[in-house]
């Protein structure tokens, strides 16, 4: 089975894909090209997975996170990141996302590690960095350029560390309320103190049960705000006290309002990887990918 092609409107100049068939496990990958010389310019919030992006070849990104502004090869970005803006003259990227509970098994550090800001390919891979960026540069095809991101993946994947039982349980049932749990209520269930399940979590996941409840559930709400539906509707549907809290979730995870979030985080390209990466990771039951 060939790559998926998510095609292209009339008036948009970029060319996606998304890998088809079996990924490493908690992981699932898209690629997208600039045909058009429009140029890449992406603001981007918080999302309930590890993500990893990476230039082909010499293309650079410029990056403008917590930590200042970088030209990078390629990154990854934790559970902890905060908004950023992305841009790149010419960018060819293949973009992985990766379950937290899978990342350090294949990254190689504890989330807890990946920080506020992102972390340049090169400080987690080293010279391996650069082979993978050189590899996708040199072939024609979307089929060709996954199947070496998904073997550099299978090559790095070490599953000599895994979450706690009960880390995991907690993460699955966030993801299935849609971060609508009390954490007090949730360490219960699972035989935990609260301090005990708010160390482990965060020292396995990269974010506090709390904070991670807060992530997922504000995801569910960027859904329907970029659906159209009004925001004192989005809050009643994910659980928020009243408009005035949503608000003040969109802006520490996005750094804009509601309304500010749906005029200015849609451009072309980033509808495009909207669509492509879909419910991703929001809800173990739903589609990944």
């Amino acid at each position: 089975m060939g790559a998926v092609d998510f095609g292209r409107e009339p008036d948009v100049a970029w060319d996606f894909a998304g890998a088809a068939g079996p990924a490493p496990r908690g992981a699932a990958i898209i690629g997208y090209r600039d045909v058009g010389g429009t140029g890449l310019d992406l603001r981007v919030a918080g999302a309930a997975a590890i993500t990893a992006v990476i230039g082909f070849g010499d293309r650079e990104l410029i990056v403008d996170d917590a930590v200042g502004r970088r030209s990078l090869g390629g990154f990854v970005a934790g559970l902890p990141i905060e908004a950023m803006r992305v841009r790149s003259e010419r960018a060819e990227c293949i973009e992985v996302r990766l379950s937290p509970i899978q990342a350090y098994s294949l990254l190689g550090v504890s989330p807890t590690d990946l920080g506020r800001g992102v972390v340049a390919l090169e400080d987690l891979w080293g010279l391996r960095a650069r082979r993978l960026r050189e590899q996708p540069a040199s072939t024609r095809t979307w089929d060709e350029r996954f199947a070496l991101t998904k073997s550099f993946l299978a090559q790095c994947d070490r599953p000599m560390r895994t979450p706690d039982p009960e880390v995991l349980a907690g993460w699955h049932r966030i993801l299935s309320s849609r971060g609508q749990v009390k954490i007090g209520e949730l360490a219960e269930s699972l035989g935990w103190s609260h301090k005990r399940l708010w160390a482990r979590f965060e020292s396995q996941i990269g974010l506090t049960p709390k904070r991670a409840a807060m992530l997922v559930r504000f995801r569910h709400a960027v859904d329907g705000l970029l659906a159209g539906r009004p925001a004192a509707d989005v809050a009643i549907a994910c659980g928020y006290t009243d408009q005035a809290h949503l608000c003040r979730d969109v802006s520490m995870f996005a750094d804009h309002t509601p309304g500010a979030l749906t005029a200015h985080y849609l451009p072309d390209i980033a509808r495009h990887r909207y669509r492509a990466w879909g419910r991703f990771f929001q809800d173990r039951t739903g589609p990944v990918g």
